[in-house]
C-alpha cells in the first residue's frame, strides 16, 4: 500500500482494494530473479549431486572411525569416556576382558547410531588413547532402513566407502 496505514474504518480506493500494485510489484521482482538466473547460472548455489560434490573445509568431520592397534586389534579400551562425552546419547560400549594381560579391557561390542549423532566430536576429544576419529570425510549417510544406520565394531574399523552397513 506504499506505506500508507489506514486506520480502522479508513476508505481505500479502488486500486488499493484489488492489490494490483502489489500483484505487479511481486511479479516484477519475480520476473527479475528469474532472469538473474537465467543469464547467470553458475552463480547459483544449486549443486548437480552427485555428478557435483561440493568442496567441504579442511576442519570438516565426516563419519567416526575406529583406529586399529598394529596387531589389527581396536585400539579402544572400553572406557565408556566417549559414550559419557557424547550429548546424543548415540554411542553403545560393551566391554569385555582383553586376552593381552597388559591391556585391561576391549570392546566387545561398539556400536553408533548414526541417525541420533550430531557430529560435534566431542566422543574425539574425550577419548583417551586415540581410539576414535572423525577424519574420515565422508559425508554420505544413504540407506534404505533405520537399522543399516547402526554401525557397528567391524564396520567402523574396516569401512572405508560412503553410506552405511
Amino acid at each position: 500500500m506504499n506505506g500508507k496505514v489506514h486506520g480502522y474504518g479508513g476508505k481505500m480506493t479502488l486500486g488499493e482494494r484489488l492489490y494490483l500494485g502489489e500483484i505487479f510489484r511481486g511479479l516484477g521482482i519475480t520476473i527479475r530473479h528469474v532472469i538473474r538466473n537465467l543469464l547467470h547460472t553458475g552463480d547459483l548455489p544449486t549443486v548437480q549431486y552427485p555428478e557435483e560434490r561440493r568442496a567441504y573445509s579442511e576442519r570438516f568431520r565426516g563419519r567416526h572411525r575406529l583406529m586399529k592397534r598394529e596387531d589389527g586389534t581396536p585400539r579402544c579400551v572400553a572406557c565408556m569416556m566417549c559414550s559419557t562425552a557424547c550429548p546424543a546419547d548415540c554411542i553403545h560400549i560393551v566391554a569385555e576382558e582383553h586376552p593381552d594381560p597388559a591391556i585391561e579391557k576391549a570392546p566387545a561390542s561398539f556400536e553408533i547410531d548414526l541417525l541420533r549423532c550430531v557430529y560435534c566430536g566431542l566422543c574425539e576429544e574425550a577419548c583417551p588413547c586415540d581410539a576414535i576419529r572423525m577424519d574420515t570425510g565422508i559425508y554420505d549417510l544413504a540407506a534404505d532402513s533405520r537399522e543399516k544406520f547402526w554401525v557397528d565394531k567391524d564396520f567402523l574399523l574396516n569401512n572405508t566407502t560412503d553410506g552405511t552397513r
